[in-house]
């Protein structure tokens, strides 16, 4: 059968379905569903230029890009692929299709360094190097099994520390994107962001589909929101924190465990089964609260990177 390479179109069902149902198979420790990949097309910035790419064969989604720009850094230029085929249908020229189309899309808009995550197998690498990409840093996936696990007791608050989740917060969520802005500016990370734009932050992360305001927890010092946990679930089973940190004032001071510590319980009171997080794997600190918790690490990406000429 014949692959073809074509952009995705939001509005067919049978696209975000199949672009899911890719991404599933491949990452299936990454929380997406149909309805939030038609989401992130429809309310991507324009200056992201992002076009998602689909790889068709006999009328089947059989692998799936992200591509775009990284409008929100200080640092102009920079690009992400982000190409994963389903297990069962790899060596068909999917995925080399997928790159080449990607790369002339983000060429045509002025990108001069290209970013792409990995899965960490030797496949994967010789794939990547093949097409000029180069080894960059590299992050874990981990998961946590919020049923047969034990989660730590939770525990007393300090004086002037009170927990509250994020829907406490929607007659005006700014202060809470002042504090993902600040702790997103210090991950670890090959790329540099600037938040600083408010509405783009409310599309893409307050108003996402996927986004749980009632299991985000909070902490806030003398009234002031100082560490939070951001949830996501997929509408079924599956929980995911997708940013936890501090504000720099309040650093060393046990917040962000006690947040996410927090975050986890309503989880599990509410029927969630099993929680995924993310780690870059040189952030120890984190690393080191998340195996407090019990998560364990259930794959590894690598990041590479390509310089346009």
């Amino acid at each position: 059968m014949t692959v073809t390479v074509r952009e995705l179109r939001p509005e067919i069902r049978a696209d975000v379905e199949g672009f899911a149902h890719v991404r599933h198979l491949a990452l299936p420790f990454y929380l997406v569903t149909p309805d939030s990949i038609a989401y992130d097309v429809n309310h991507a910035h324009p200056d992201a230029h992002y076009s998602p790419l689909v790889a068709v064969e006999d009328g089947e989604v059989i692998g799936t890009a992200q591509v775009g720009m990284v409008y929100d850094s200080p640092d102009p230029g920079q690009g992400y692929v982000n190409v994963y085929v389903r297990p069962d249908r790899t060596r068909r020229g999917a995925g080399a299709l997928l790159v080449r189309a990607a790369e002339e899309h983000l060429a045509a808009q002025g990108a001069t360094a290209l970013f792409a995550w990995v899965l960490d197998e030797p496949g994967n690498h010789a794939f990547a190097e093949r097409h000029g990409y180069r080894a960059s840093r590299s992050a874990h996936f981990l998961r946590l099994d919020l049923v047969d696990g034990s989660l730590p007791p939770l525990q007393d608050l300090p004086p002037g520390v009170e927990l509250r989740p994020a829907a406490d917060f929607a007659d005006d969520p700014r202060p809470l994107f002042t504090l993902d802005a600040e702790t997103t500016s210090d991950e670890p990370s090959d790329v540099d962001y600037e938040f600083t734009d408010y509405e783009a932050w409310l599309e893409s992360t307050w108003r996402h589909p996927l986004f749980s305001p009632e299991l985000t927890s909070v902490a806030l010092v003398d009234g002031r929101p100082a560490a939070f946990s951001a949830a996501r679930t997929d509408g079924g089973t599956r929980y995911g924190t997708v940013m936890t940190g501090t504000a720099r004032a309040f650093r060393g001071r046990g917040l962000a465990k006690l947040a996410k510590n927090d975050s986890l319980h309503r989880a599990r009171a509410a029927g969630f089964t099993e929680a995924f997080t993310g780690n870059d794997a040189g952030n120890g600190p984190m690393l080191a609260i998340n195996k407090w918790f019990g998560y364990e690490i259930c794959a590894t990406e690598v990041r590479y990177v390509r310089e346009l000429g």
